[in-house]
Order: C-alpha cells, then structure tokens, then sequence
C-alpha cells in the first residue's frame, strides 16, 4: 500500500480550499482517506497553511509520501527540510 500525503479540494466553483491529508494512493484525489492532518488556503493573503507536524513527521517516518506540492509547502513553513 502506497500512500501519500497530499491535498484534498474542498470549497466551492473558483474558490478553493484544501485539506491535507494521508491516503492510499489507488484512491482519487477528493475520495477516502485515512486520517486528516491540517488544511491549506491560497486564498487568503498571505495564504493559510495550518498542520499537526508532529503527525506528519510520524507518518514520513512510518513510509508515507508528500505529494510535491505537499512537499513544497512542508518545506516552505519549516516543518521538514
């Protein structure tokens, strides 16, 4: 089982908001997950990027995979390098 950690769109028609969260990667991208850990708001100015890093960092250790956007936003707000 591949799993990933990656964005999930949420809001209404052009205006987006994202959740971040930990899932199998056979799923798409809006479907099941296993556990939500945090959300992201391009929107707002500067925008709003909120998430457990402590359940991130268990679950990079545990062998999952932060999607490149994930990855880039991780690493834009200190949580990995």
């Amino acid at each position: 089982m591949a799993v990933k950690i990656r964005l999930r769109r949420m809001g209404a028609k052009k205006n987006p908001f994202f959740r971040v969260v930990v899932a199998d990667s056979r799923y798409p991208r809006d479907g099941r997950f296993i556990e939500e850990v945090g959300y992201y708001d391009p929107l707002t100015e500067p925008s709003t990027f909120k998430v457990d890093g402590e359940k991130i960092k268990d679950w990079i250790r545990k062998g999952a995979q932060p999607t490149d956007t994930v990855k880039s936003l991780l690493k834009k707000h200190g949580i990995i390098e």
